[in-house]
C-alpha cells in the first residue's frame, strides 16, 4: 500500500488529520505558522513551483485552497526531525483553537 507523505510519521499524520477537521480559520492559523517556521529554517518555494503545484487535478483534501496546499508543499520539504516539531506545534495550536 502507497502511504502518503505525511503517513509516514504518526504525529505528522495525526497534525494533518486535526487540521482537516479543524475549521477553515484555525487552518489557516495552521498554514500561516508552518510557512512561517519553513521559512525560519531556510525553506522557500519559489512562485513558479506553486503555480506548477497548484495547477494539477485536486486530488487531495487540501488542494482545494491555494493557502493551505502551499503550507503542506512547505511542510512536505521540512526534514522529519522538523516535520515532527511542527507537527507537534500544530497540535498544541489547534488544541488551544478547540478550547478558546
Amino acid at each position: 500500500m502507497n502511504k502518503r507523505w505525511y503517513d509516514i510519521d504518526p504525529t505528522v499524520s495525526l497534525a494533518v488529520s486535526l487540521m482537516r477537521n479543524a475549521n477553515i480559520m484555525s487552518q489557516y492559523k495552521c498554514a500561516d505558522y508552518i510557512v512561517k517556521k519553513s521559512k525560519e529554517n531556510g525553506i522557500d518555494l519559489s512562485e513558479n513551483i506553486l503555480t506548477d503545484a497548484f495547477n494539477y487535478v485536486l486530488r487531495r483534501w487540501y488542494d482545494t485552497d491555494q493557502k493551505i496546499a502551499e503550507s503542506f508543499e512547505y511542510l512536505k520539504l521540512l526534514p522529519e526531525t522538523l516535520q515532527k516539531e511542527t507537527a507537534l506545534e500544530i497540535i498544541e495550536l489547534l488544541q488551544k483553537e478547540d478550547l478558546a
